[in-house]
């Protein structure tokens, strides 16, 4: 119980990392565990795990997040300022430089979500009556603000900004589902996934940051910015966010964050219609809303999954900050794999 909240929700995290905590598990990245991260570096050989950000291209994927628009800024007197001459000596110009903008749907391509990305209708104050909260108890319109006449939408708490701050560096592990359930469209509940952490003796402690491979990451680089809408939203495995004990699982593993290189890590829409009153998105629910564990989205694990099985390995080195960017509900992201 503190200042927001009388009640948390049942299972959450809430408070156990301090009254006004707004990193959630990203504690569990301690300067220890990025010493245990160093120490996987063995060759040296570092893999980018983002996709180029104008993909997956179009808005077959979805379609309230759109692709990049580059923009050519101007100078004075209206010149563009690609090629342009900078400094003039002796009558010659020696200089020119080129600038650009870029208007950036932040949740388009490979990304990070912020814990002010999902919320819930939760009684936190015990009097029965369900209001709008956030992780830790923060509150929508008064942490979390939607756009007014007077003001923009922004994440006065849980902002994308936090994660940033911390670096966000430490021991990644890749569950390699690709590899064993191919293209098909597959729900991965708790008894799947264990089965494949035992069958490819991949440990999990805690604080480190989980990677899934799935291989649609490689399906939308194939597509080259041209998707097939049937494809996308019929290929390759997801998490099953409704089997209660996968999500039972993954707040007591004690990961520290869960990345995977599909859209959204769990299966959405949800396509068995067994429970048509539930939540939408069970997964995030559990992660953002109750346990404060970032999510990240459409990474492109291909190139490491396939060099580690190679190698026998699992682990790696993780960097992986957001943009530092005040506010945001979500951010693009470059991770690197250093192995």
């Amino acid at each position: 119980m503190n200042q927001r909240w009388k009640n948390r929700p049942p299972g959450s995290n809430w408070g156990d990392f301090g009254e006004d905590d707004e990193l959630g598990r990203l504690n569990l990245l301690t300067a220890e565990k990025r010493v245990l991260a160093a120490r996987e570096v063995r060759t040296g050989e570092a893999f980018c795990l983002s996709l180029p950000l104008d993909l997956p291209g179009g808005t077959a994927l979805n379609p309230n997040r759109l692709p990049p628009q580059r923009h050519v800024a101007t100078r004075k007197r209206g010149l563009f300022s690609v090629n342009y001459p900078l400094r003039l000596e002796d009558a010659r110009y020696v200089d020119c430089s080129s600038d650009d903008s870029v208007t950036l749907y932040t949740q388009y391509s490979t990304q990070w979500d912020a814990l002010s990305h999902v919320g819930q209708y939760f009684d936190v104050n015990g009097d029965g009556i369900p209001v709008p909260v956030y992780y830790n108890g923060f509150r929508a319109g008064v942490d979390v603000m939607g756009p007014t006449d007077g003001s923009e939408a922004r994440a006065h708490r849980l902002g994308i900004e936090k994660m940033a701050e911390t670096g966000v560096q430490g021991r990644g592990v890749m569950l390699d589902l690709h590899v064993h359930y191919g293209d098909a469209r597959t729900y991965v509940g708790y008894d799947a996934l264990q089965r494949i952490m035992e069958a490819d003796r991949v440990e999990i402690e805690p604080g480190d940051m989980l990677c899934l491979h799935t291989g649609f990451g490689q399906k939308l680089i194939d597509m080259k910015g041209d998707p097939d809408p049937h494809v996308l939203h019929h290929s390759c495995a997801v998490l099953d966010g409704r089997d209660e004990r996968l999500l039972r699982w993954i707040d007591e593993s004690g990961i520290a964050v869960l990345i995977a290189d599909n859209f959204a890590v769990e299966g959405y829409p949800y396509e068995k219609n067994d429970c048509p009153q539930c939540e939408g998105l069970p997964l995030h629910q559990a992660c953002l809303f109750r346990l404060g564990i970032h999510l990240g989205e459409l990474w492109y694990l291909t190139p490491l999954a396939q060099w580690l099985r190679r190698n026998g390995r699992s682990h790696f080195m993780l960097t992986c900050p957001p943009l530092r960017l005040p506010g945001s509900f979500g951010s693009p992201v470059t991770p690197v794999a250093t192995v």
